[in-house]
């Protein structure tokens, strides 16, 4: 059995179209054809009285110039039996409409007795007679089966018409972010489907509100371990002061390496629960430029220690709307990624500029780039990639794509042949002429 509810439907509608047809159009079917016959036997009624005031000869039958399928025969079978065994059989048969043999094969007679007691026969083939009503009758049911076909369509056309606010539902929920558990509008729905989209919105609130308790969980354990790691990290310090043998110093660098990494990594996990929880502001517009000229300025000395060229391939005055940490942390988290992938001798050129009703931030590396199986991986948290490099915690580009989502932008990874990896975020232009 089909798992298509549009094909059950339009199975069942079928099925019960065509039986009902097949039944109908054999009512019909027998209808027309007594109907015909009928008319038939009628005919022969008004020839039969015509006969009574009019003798014919027996050899004599109505023949001249008439179709075989409208010919009669007319027999005179006199005041007493006699002749032939057929014509003495007719005799005696009452008067009215009986189905006799003749020359072995079935007629339909009326017989008729004059005033002077003579009798007369009018009859014709039974085979002639049926084979007309049948033709009567299959043009009476052939439109029937004509138009079947017709309303088979117009019911597949109404399934369809039918069934499209299921379909119209599933594709707005496929262009949905993935972050985006907001109600889905009962408005402009069939009321077949109010309770199904009732059951999806309360699973979109549980799912928000698990999700919300877990941000909230991310967010409170990363703030509990950022003071004893900060204490880890000053212990750590104080001891690179103290004169240790070399096996001890080795594991003290091991130690504040990973103090540092897991400081790191507490921090980016503060600012993926912090731009997952706060909605974005509507009435605050920052100038993405300044933004990143600040953030360029404070990785220029990582730049120069890497011996990377790290600067603006065009700047233009650029407004967007979003609040100057969030902007900042984007051009941020894109720098230090570049800055990691890029090696000694490489460059980084950023640009903000603007194309169209948008603006554009666009930064491109000479690293090694990103594997194409990987370009929409690597925006999931805690993903590096099938080839990750330094000691990144893998949130960077998460933090990324979910702050520019949150300010109706985009962000997409291009490798560049020959070159590296290039970067693309758009913003909604929100300068004076937007």
């Amino acid at each position: 059995m089909t798992h298509s509810l549009r094909g059950r439907l339009l199975i069942g509608l079928t099925l019960m179209i065509v039986s009902t047809g097949i039944g109908a159009g054999a009512v019909v079917f027998q209808w027309a054809f007594d109907e015909a016959i009928e008319m038939q036997d009628a005919i022969l009624t008004q020839i039969g009285a015509l006969a009574l005031n009019t003798r014919f000869q027996n050899d004599a039958s109505t023949d001249s110039g008439v179709d075989a399928e409208a010919r009669v025969t007319i027999e005179e079978l006199g005041d007493r039996p006699s002749g032939m065994p057929d014509a003495r059989s007719h005799w005696i048969l009452r008067d009215g409409l009986h189905v006799v043999a003749r020359d072995q094969k079935p007629w339909r007679f009326l017989v008729r007795t004059r005033p002077d007691g003579s009798r007369v026969a009018v009859g014709q083939p039974t085979e002639i007679r049926d084979e007309i009503a049948r033709d009567s009758a299959f043009h009476t049911i052939l439109p029937f089966a004509a138009l079947a076909p017709c309303l088979m369509l117009v019911i597949a056309i109404v399934v369809w018409q039918s069934l499209r606010p299921m379909t119209e539902l599933a594709g707005q929920l496929d262009v949905r972010r993935a972050d985006d558990l907001s109600r889905l509008p009962l408005k402009g729905t069939p009321r077949e489907l109010h309770p199904f989209i009732a059951s999806i919105n309360r699973l979109l609130e549980r799912i928000q509100t698990m999700m919300d308790q877990q941000r909230r969980f991310v967010a409170d354990a990363a703030h509990e371990l950022r003071t004893p790691i900060t204490a880890i990290s000053l212990q750590a310090e104080n001891l690179s002061h103290v004169e240790l043998p070399a096996e001890s110093r080795d594991r003290l660098i091991a130690l504040k390496n990973g103090a540092r990494r897991t400081a790191h990594l507490l921090e980016q996990l503060l600012a993926l629960a912090r731009h997952d929880i706060n909605s974005p502001p509507e009435d605050i517009v920052t100038s993405l430029d300044c933004c990143a000229k600040e953030v360029v300025s404070d990785f220029m000395p990582t730049a120069m220690d890497r011996g990377v060229d790290l600067g603006f391939a065009i700047i233009e005055p650029s407004r967007v709307r979003g609040e100057a940490a969030a902007l900042s942390s984007v051009v941020h988290n894109l720098i230090d990624n570049a800055l990691r992938h890029t090696p000694q001798g490489g460059r980084v050129d950023i640009g903000v500029y603007h194309e169209g009703a948008r603006v554009i931030l666009q930064i491109e590396d000479t690293g090694p780039g990103i594997p194409a199986a990987d370009l929409e991986r690597v925006f999931e948290p805690f993903v590096r990639g099938s080839l990750p490099a330094g000691d990144g915690t893998g949130l960077g580009l998460s933090i990324v794509k979910r702050i520019v989502e949150r300010l109706e932008g985009s962000v997409t990874l291009e490798n560049v042949p020959k070159s590296g990896l290039c970067v693309i975020v758009s913003f909604p232009d929100a300068g004076e002429g937007a």
